[in-house]
């Protein structure tokens, strides 16, 4: 029974996501709002649950025009034929998007959820991150992703990031040790769940991390409190809060048309690991915005050459593939965002319990996609996340030639 609640209280660091908050005091409390059969309900109303700050929308929220049509019956993964409408309710979603240029095609809600809904994105909140230090270095916040990470966060001198590379980071390569084990009750991830629930401090705890498993830069292993450094160098470049600085460049220069909540630990600090919470339509502008290349109607957002250098993957330990010896994962991984298995230019955000931003320059398609999936966590389930891209890159294939007539919102 141990371990259950301790697989319930950490699931969503399975794949890279993760919050805990403060807010429930006992583990039987926080294992039944991560309980299967509340996950639905519990997804698009964490900031009703935990502390959280606001990312204020502006005043004119930017309204996309519709063409309404289908979506394909049917996607092929290795020979066989998968209907979309069933894998679809198999994983949970809870939202699914399909935008071509400006105009949406396809927008659905399901097991009740609203087009006002804030969705807990998990770990699509590292994509945002990663704009942020783009536009960051763009503004001469910092010198270089080069330069170690701690010319600029000292409080981590003498631990596990000592030295390492913005950039190492960034491409989930820092060398940290860090064990995501949910069994072993002595593991990093158990005492981070731990730290976070007793109202503590993400930082402090970061600083403490002193063992490396390898040489930075040379293997790929998707660790989640390397994002959690990306957020602590945010807030010490820039002097304000992660929440404040995500407003004023991203959030109301895109017109985002609701509010989104982020959750934060007990110092009041984003957790920039996975506890951004935003609607459907809003997320799929963050696609909009790097399908342009971060340009958005004339005004440059994130750096083009930031949001090019975020998709190479040319490094030995990035490149996707089944067989690479030098990653943990079958998936191309660039600044914090992944690239498919078998790519043709496109790439994507992605977070446990399949949360996603699929965007294919190719095709100029976007899609966005929220679920609350009850049985992420079963083994059986594993290639679930490269069925998603393999359909996401079907659907936009099939769809990238078909706007259908018009019509306004």
């Amino acid at each position: 029974m141990k371990k259950v609640i301790i697989g319930i209280l950490v699931a969503l660091i399975v794949g890279g996501g993760y919050f805990l908050y403060r807010g429930y005091d006992t583990l039987s409390q926080l294992a039944a709002f991560y309980a299967p059969e509340n996950i639905t309900t519990n997804f698009r109303a964490v900031h009703k649950a935990f502390p959280h700050s606001v990312v204020r929308a502006g005043n004119a929220p930017y309204i996309f025009r519709y063409a309404k049509t289908d979506i394909p019956e049917t996607f092929n993964f290795n020979g066989e034929m998968i209907n979309i409408a069933d894998f679809l309710t198999t994983t949970g979603t809870t939202g699914f998007l399909v935008m071509k240029d400006d105009t949406i095609l396809f927008e659905n809600y399901y097991q009740g959820e609203k087009e006002d809904d804030r969705h807990i994105l998990f770990s699509v909140t590292k994509s945002f991150i990663s704009a942020l230090i783009g536009i960051a270095l763009e503004e001469g916040r910092f010198e270089s992703i080069e330069d170690p990470v701690t010319k600029y966060v000292p409080e981590l001198n003498g631990s596990a990031f000592d030295g390492v590379s913005i950039k190492n980071i960034l491409h989930m390569s820092s060398g940290v040790a860090f064990n995501e084990d949910y069994g072993d009750l002595t593991s990093d991830v158990n005492r981070m769940s731990a730290v976070i629930g007793l109202g503590g401090s993400l930082d402090d705890f970061t600083a403490e991390l002193t063992k490396t498993t390898f040489e930075p830069g040379t293997y790929n292993d998707y660790v989640s409190v390397n994002t959690h450094v990306l957020g602590m160098l945010l807030s010490r470049i820039t002097g304000e809060s992660v929440t404040d600085y995500l407003t004023r460049k991203i959030w109301q220069p895109i017109g985002m048309e609701y509010d989104g909540y982020f959750s934060v630990d007990g110092k009041n600090v984003e957790v920039t690991m996975g506890g951004l919470q935003a609607s459907l339509r809003d997320i799929a502008k963050m696609g909009r915005l790097y399908l342009h290349k971060g340009n958005w109607n004339g005004n440059q957002i994130v750096p083009t050459a930031w949001v090019e250098a975020s998709m190479d993957v040319s490094a030995p330990h990035l490149i996707p593939g089944h067989n690479n010896p030098k990653s943990g994962s079958p998936f191309g991984y660039g600044y914090q965002w992944w690239i498919p298995v078998n790519p043709r230019g496109d790439f994507y955000a992605a977070g446990i319990y399949h949360q996603f931003i699929y965007v294919d320059p190719v095709n100029n398609i976007v899609i966005a996609k929220t679920s609350a999936n009850k049985a992420f966590n079963d083994p059986a389930n594993k290639t679930q996340k490269e069925m998603h891209s393999v359909m996401f890159q079907q659907i936009a294939e099939a769809m990238g030639g078909n706007t259908g007539a018009e019509i306004s919102r």
